[in-house]
């Protein structure tokens, strides 16, 4: 299947299901599921994938739930009243290690707005000490607060730091210390669902993202690698 955008009637499913929160709902429009959100998901990994190649040779873009599509289905332990998610998540990551904490071109989209992201959401516990041990060096620690800045110029957005109180045995009159502050480490940006989102000019609106955050991406890849180690 070839992409050309993102069906209209999906953002209508999506909203549907704000109201129509159920299993049994989703069970009845499963067709609709189907051809509105899988099947033209499906097609934009395959396109996007083919555009990333050029920027990572080995990223990941595999066209399948919980590769790069994520589940419909919420966690039914935490929630019983709204088991369908509203949103649709899809993910690109390089690396042989688990998606959510590999280096990743990451969106999502609901019936209103479009978040466009590269790198890691969230450290888990491994992770987030090999960042800290990692970001010991100042050269490291300066590179990255470069590479963020600029995508800060650029209008790119930043998540906020998540401690208040640095970790031990990490000085804070270090230069830059305040990287020791975050609990992941990523960019993006948001737009407004528009005629763009409906067309193949969505492709290009996310690859422009996902190149201008590729040293972002990399920065972090490597980390990943010390992790792994």
């Amino acid at each position: 299947m070839s992409f050309d955008g993102f069906p209209r009637d999906g953002s209508k499913f999506l909203s549907d299901i704000i109201i129509n929160n159920s299993k049994e709902w989703l069970d009845a429009n499963r067709d609709r599921y189907e051809s509105l959100i899988v099947a033209p998901n499906r097609a934009f990994v395959e396109e996007m994938g083919e555009h990333l190649q050029a920027l990572v040779p080995t990223i990941n873009a595999i066209p399948k739930t919980n590769k790069s599509l994520f589940r419909i289905y919420r966690d039914a332990r935490y929630h019983l009243n709204d088991p369908i998610k509203e949103r649709i998540g899809i993910i690109f990551w390089q690396g042989a290690g688990h998606r959510m904490q590999s280096s990743s071109f990451y969106m999502h989209y609901d019936s209103h707005e479009l978040f466009v992201a590269t790198g890691i959401r969230n450290f888990k516990p491994p992770l987030l000490a090999t960042y800290r041990e990692y970001i010991q060096d100042i050269d490291r620690r300066r590179e990255l607060h470069h590479i963020l800045e600029s995508l800060k110029s650029k209008g790119y957005l930043l998540p906020d730091p998540h401690y208040k109180r640095y970790p031990r045995n990490f000085d804070a009159t270090q230069e830059y210390a305040y990287l020791a502050l975050y609990r992941a480490i990523y960019s993006y940006i948001s737009f407004d669902i528009d005629d763009i989102f409906y067309s193949p000019k969505i492709v290009d609106r996310c690859f422009k993202v996902y190149e201008d955050m590729y040293d972002l991406h990399q920065w972090v890849y490597e980390l990943t690698l010390k992790e792994e180690c």
